[in-house]
Order: structure tokens, then C-alpha cells, then sequence
């Protein structure tokens, strides 16, 4: 029972982003997934590339 009251006062003690600041975080994460997926896409599409011209060699 003492951690669930340990775990209550920590809580407490948070300080919780505000409405604006999770809308900014939101979206600077699912830009920054965007990105990388757009990397990921190009480096694979360039390696598939690089493999099928190296097959018919």
C-alpha cells in the first residue's frame, strides 16, 4: 500500500506538458517518423537498384 501512496505523491510532483506543447512534441515526432521513412525508402529503392544491376552483370 505504501508504494501506491509513494506512486500517488510522485505524481503529484509531475509537471505535465500543456495542450500547445503536446500538439508541438506530436507533431515534431510524427515529422521526424516521416522523415526517416521518406531515408529508409530512398536507401532501399537504391539498393534494389544496386542489387538488380549487379545480378544481370
Amino acid at each position: 500500500m505504501q508504494f501506491l501512496k509513494d506512486v500517488w505523491h510522485e505524481m503529484r510532483l509531475t509537471t505535465w506538458p500543456t495542450g500547445g506543447e503536446l500538439v508541438r512534441y506530436t507533431g515534431i515526432v510524427l515529422s521526424t517518423i516521416i522523415m526517416v521513412a521518406i531515408f529508409l525508402g530512398i536507401i532501399d529503392t537504391l539498393a534494389q537498384w544496386a542489387f538488380a544491376w549487379f545480378i544481370n552483370l
